[in-house]
């Protein structure tokens, strides 16, 4: 019998993040760094339209800038879509050290980094966020992926990017429907980490203040950063991030991903765990999250006979391991725990509180 041999490696990344308002020169003196005479440009279409001022800076960085539309929304994380898109970086032949540039939100990031990962083992990836979403959430950590039929992000990879430059100017078009989005994931973080968060998204000129949405989208940022740093795999604490998430997730497959929009579907998560969390005696009150129920104006109360399919959804997560349903939890605020969950007359009863309240 031969000896084994381990091989033991380290992943070695740096993703430099920078959050700033209005500083195109930083950009491009970022993009110059990266001593390439092309690039790849992967950019959701409402943000090809709103900012033709990011295209024009490529141009004057890149002698040769291979360009990608992504048409928006989340019917784009498709087999098909990431296809096209390799179909697009090999045609144009494409090198190892040549940069994906990825700008819009997280379906965007989502599908870029992924073809980032695959195309050549590996090309260096930039995201530039574009959503509140995106800034807080998708664009940090490394993973990308596509949705399959049988439920979200089955398809993908850990794949740290190269750089992230988050811009708060981008959020001066925002609709209100896509603020939403990221407002679902801020207040995650409010609960699993820094509840004081909650008193920034109650300031109603946030969005008009430039030096203040700087701070919250930087604070959610390192909430997330530091978490990634200590487990980049999702072995551990990164899990916590997952708060609200497997609810989410299972609303978003059940209406087929066209009905609500992520954070959207993160909120109604929120409140479903937070309740649950409640009932097995953690001192947190639904009801802080509740408050902001007006400002998401979701309908939600026609899903209610729908709930044994939910909770049948939620067995497709792929972090069940056990067999058991595995929530994150709180035991108070700031102190999320991962839980097996058996009792699905309870999974039950939280859906139905979520989609009861959060109801406009």
């Amino acid at each position: 019998m031969s000896t084994p041999y381990d091989l033991s490696v380290v992943r070695s990344t740096n993703s430099p993040i920078y959050v700033t308002h209005d500083n195109t020169q930083l950009l491009r003196q970022l993009l110059t760094g990266f001593n390439s005479k092309r690039c790849m440009f992967i950019v959701d279409e409402q943000v090809a339209a709103l900012h033709p001022w990011l295209s024009e800076l490529l141009q004057a960085v890149f002698s040769d800038v291979v360009y990608a539309v992504v048409p928006s929304g989340e019917t784009s994380k498709t087999v098909q879509e990431w296809t096209r898109l390799v179909d697009i970086a090999l045609t144009n032949t494409l090198r190892r050290g040549t940069p994906v540039i990825a700008a819009g939100g997280g379906v965007t990031g989502d599908l870029a980094g992924f073809v980032a990962s695959s195309v050549l083992r590996g090309l260096p990836l930039i995201h530039i966020p574009t959503t509140l979403l995106a800034m807080v959430d998708s664009s940090i950590g490394g993973k990308t992926g596509i949705n399959h039929a049988t439920g979200k992000n089955l398809i993908g990879a850990f794949y740290q990017p190269a750089l992230v430059y988050a811009d708060t100017r981008f959020l001066d078009t925002l609709p209100r429907k896509e603020w939403n989005c990221g407002l679902g994931e801020v207040l995650k973080y409010a609960c699993i980490q820094d509840p004081s968060v909650f008193a920034l998204l109650e300031n109603t000129t946030l969005r008009e203040n430039h030096q203040d949405m700087v701070y919250l989208v930087e604070r959610c940022m390192k909430i997330k950063a530091d978490m990634v740093m200590q487990d980049e795999l999702e072995n551990g604490v990164r899990a916590y991030l997952n708060f609200g998430h497997t609810f989410a997730h299972a609303l978003e497959a059940h209406t087929r991903y066209r009905r609500f929009a992520h954070g959207e579907a993160v909120y109604v998560g929120l409140a479903a765990a937070l309740w649950f969390a409640s009932r097995l005696g953690a001192p947190v009150d639904p009801d802080r999250i509740l408050g902001f129920r007006a400002a998401f104006n979701l309908q939600t109360r026609d899903l209610i006979p729908a709930i044994p399919s939910l909770v049948a959804a939620m067995y497709s997560d792929k972090k069940i391991r056990t067999g058991n349903l595995r929530l994150v939890l709180l035991n108070d605020w700031g102190e999320p725990v991962v839980q097996d969950v058996e009792d699905t007359r309870m999974v039950e009863q939280a859906w139905n509180f979520a989609l009861e309240n959060v109801h406009s």
